[in-house]
């Protein structure tokens, strides 16, 4: 598919408001060129003294119905071919949106948040200047400009190829100044973009900022990404404050063409006085469409450089898939199996994960510990597709994960991640992720499991508090008790848990843990926690190191071991002791 492609089956879609539109367009065009007509009549009747007040008030009229017809299309119009440009707006964001959320997590490993808000706002504003505007000062360059023309031909042949010697000119510096925009538009976008992503960065890490003092130092690297934005649009302007000017000195050559040999032919009464005013009236008709065949390039290469952007995403594919057979599973019996697993993104460095192996029947509970980096949340990332293994086979009810549909997949696994998200909306759409068919009793029960109930009972607005960007309003500990409550909600047959109390004092922390065990037999529990004392009733723990499984067996066998978990729980009971 070609950038221009995208936008293709909206023009089809709209077709019919289309052509309303430019037909309204043609008609206001051709109006207007009425006009010096009928300031010609006007002009050689008073030179003629044939002409009365009544006759010139009759003039007047003509002149104000042609204004209000020409303001009732002008206004359709606008409605049907701007409005249009709306709809294209609408439909690329929605499209870009759309497929934005199907990529997968590697992607957004590799780009900026900054240079997606870009594509998304920015880049389909372009591309909306150029279907719209753009559209209608080409049309008006075309039809205008030849219409415009032709009236000045029927007035005298002679004078207006005189008038069009500036026209091959025109053609020229388009052809060699559009390329140049192109070309610089795209690097004033990417620029922007980059500034974009600097700012956003800044002010969601404000806190951090003031805590350590680094405003200055902030300030600084903005201004540096602003001066480079700056630097690519003096770039720019010399190439559009170049051609915009040239478009004038070719009107106003022609100008001076028309006021001397127009103005001649007019003594020697070659033309009358009223065809001078009127030839001069449709030069400066004239000179709009010469203008507008500048601006148009000016948009449509602004909005190709933008489509272009935006094309790029829309042709990245995503590395995880369904696959051509995928199977549907309505509800997963809850067996898991890890066989010979193994993980890697680059080549050139040592693996993520290496021959994981693990085995786990419907309802059983499989504890994770290990030092930061040693591969635990890169586990779940696999089970949960974000990545898919490099080595091995995940088994889902004896079935590999890469042959289940992926929405069929993760609608079987409740998630709690390590850093929990929370929308910028309400304590209840955060819980239910704006799915209105969860009972309210339910959504109490949730919390109450999770330990966060009487903590939002406590907000004067309860379940409606807003929570503001990023949950701002909430400590971590109540972030990651909504994000368990929202996970406890779901009634999913697997629940993955990424260190889950990991912000919570002891007491709340324990609250959480028994809860969580009260599901043990229910569901099939994956729990990742630094505190060892969380994983005591697990039926398997795992001690992971560098990607390798360390330790494997129950609680008791580890002790036993007395290798890395029961060095740690050992060193962890003093410190809580103390």
């Amino acid at each position: 598919m070609t950038p221009i492609q995208l936008i293709k089956p909206y023009f089809a879609e709209n077709r019919r408001l289309i052509v309303i539109g430019f037909l309204c367009l043609i008609l206001v065009d051709l109006l207007q060129l009425f006009v010096p007509r009928i300031i010609k009549w006007a002009v050689d009747d008073l030179t003629a003294f044939k002409i009365d007040i009544n006759g010139l008030a009759i003039y007047a009229v003509y002149i104000c119905g042609i204004g209000i017809t020409i303001g009732f299309f002008r206004y359709l119009w606008r409605r049907c071919l701007l409005g249009t440009s709306r709809r294209i707006e609408e439909g690329l964001r929605n499209r870009l949106f759309t497929h934005i959320e199907t990529l997968s997590a590697s992607y957004f490993d590799k780009i900026q948040t900054g240079d997606l808000m870009a594509r998304a706002t920015n880049d389909i504003q372009q591309v909306r200047m150029a279907t719209g505007m753009g559209m209608v000062a080409l049309n008006d360059a075309i039809v205008l400009g030849a219409a415009a023309i032709a009236f000045m031909a029927y007035i005298n042949v002679r004078l207006t190829l005189f008038v069009l010697i500036p026209m091959p000119f025109i053609v020229l510096g388009t052809r060699f100044f559009g390329k140049q925009m192109h070309r610089r538009y795209q690097d004033v976008q990417g620029s922007f973009a980059d500034l974009t992503e600097g700012v956003r960065e800044r002010l969601t890490g404000i806190r951090i900022v003031k805590a350590y003092g680094t405003q200055t130092t902030e300030q600084q690297q903005i201004e540096q990404l602003s001066g480079m934005y700056i630097q690519k649009n003096l770039k720019l302007v010399t190439i559009t404050g170049s051609f915009f000017p040239l478009m004038l000195l070719f009107s106003n050559t022609s100008m001076a063409i028309v006021l001397y040999l127009g103005g001649r032919q007019t003594i020697l009464q070659e033309i009358t006085a009223g065809d001078f005013v009127a030839f001069i009236s449709y030069l400066n008709l004239l000179t709009w469409p010469m203008m507008a065949l500048g601006w148009v390039t000016n948009l449509i290469q602004r909005g190709r450089a933008s489509l272009d952007r935006i094309h790029t995403v829309l042709q990245t594919t995503p590395d995880i898939t369904d696959a051509k057979n995928a199977i549907h599973v309505k509800h997963a019996i809850g067996r898991l199996r890890l066989d010979h697993v193994g993980l890697s993104f680059n080549k050139a460095e040592p693996p993520v994960l290496t021959d994981i192996q693990v085995a786990l029947d419907p309802g059983k509970t499989l504890g994770i510990i290990g030092p930061p980096g040693s591969g635990k949340t890169s586990l779940l990332n696999l089970i949960l597709r974000f990545y898919d293994a490099t080595q091995g086979h995940i088994l889902m009810d004896g079935v590999d994960i890469r042959s289940i549909r992926l929405s069929d997949l993760r609608s079987q696994i409740a998630y709690v991640p390590q850093e929990p998200f929370m929308f910028a909306g309400t304590i209840l759409e955060n819980l239910t992720l704006g799915d209105r068919a969860f009972a309210r009793d339910k959504v109490e029960h949730a919390a109450k499991l999770a330990s966060i109930y009487t903590t939002i009972q406590s907000f004067p607005l309860g379940f409606e508090t807003v929570v503001g960007e990023r949950g701002i309003i909430l400590s971590g500990g109540q972030k990651q008790r909504i994000a368990l409550a929202r996970a406890l909600l779901s009634h999913r047959p697997f629940l993955l848990l990424d260190d889950p109390i990991s912000q919570v004092d002891t007491d709340t922390g324990t609250g959480i843990i028994n809860t969580i065990q009260s599901l043990a037999g229910q569901k099939t529990i994956l729990i990742i926690s630094h505190r060892i004392s969380a994983l005591g009733f697990a039926d398997h723990i795992m001690s992971m190191s560098r990607g390798h499984i360390i330790e494997y067996g129950t609680h008791e066998e580890l002790m036993a071991n007395d290798k890395y978990y029961a060095r740690t729980f050992r060193l962890q009971e003093i410190h809580y002791a103390t």
